[in-house]
C-alpha cells in the first residue's frame, strides 16, 4: 500500500537488499496472461516481489527455500510498519546490508532457515503429510 521497497533497517531485511523487486500496477486479481508477465518482469532476477495493493511473491530453488524467503519477507514488511509508525527507521549502511545479504541471502541459507519451522510443524502434526 506504501508503493515502496523494503528498507535494510534489520539483518533479515537484509536478506533482501537489492534483491526484490516492486509490482506497481495492480490490476486486480491475475486471470490475464499479461498481468502474470509483467509481474514476473518486476520480479527479475530477484528472490521477492512486493506487489502494491496486494502482497509479496517470492521464489527460489526449493520449497522451503521460497517458503523461508516468504516468512521472512513478511517478516521484514511487518517490522518495518512497525519501525515507521515509531519514528524514523534507521537503514544499514550499504556496505554492511551487501555483505549481510552475502551471507544470509544465499539459496542455502534460505533452505536451511526453514528446517528448524519445518521440524516443528512435523513435530506437532506427525499425519500432516499422511
Amino acid at each position: 500500500m506504501l508503493a515502496g521497497r523494503l528498507d535494510p533497517i534489520t539483518q533479515d531485511a537484509c536478506q533482501f537488499y537489492d534483491d526484490h523487486g516492486l509490482y506497481e500496477e495492480f490490476g486486480g486479481v491475475v486471470t490475464d496472461r499479461e498481468e502474470g508477465i509483467r509481474i514476473g518482469r518486476a520480479l527479475g532476477q530477484h528472490k521477492a516481489v512486493i506487489l502494491a495493493n496486494h502482497g509479496l511473491l517470492t521464489v527460489g530453488h526449493s520449497v522451503a527455500e521460497t517458503a523461508w524467503w516468504f516468512i521472512s519477507m513478511e517478516r521484514s514488511c511487518q517490522a518495518q510498519l512497525l519501525a515507521m509508525a515509531a519514528g524514523e527507521p534507521r537503514s544499514i549502511d550499504h556496505a554492511t546490508a551487501t555483505d549481510v545479504h552475502r551471507q544470509t541471502g544465499n539459496h542455502l541459507f534460505g533452505w536451511l532457515s526453514l528446517r528448524p519451522l519445518h521440524e516443528e510443524i512435523i513435530a506437532e502434526q506427525p499425519d500432516l503429510f499422511d
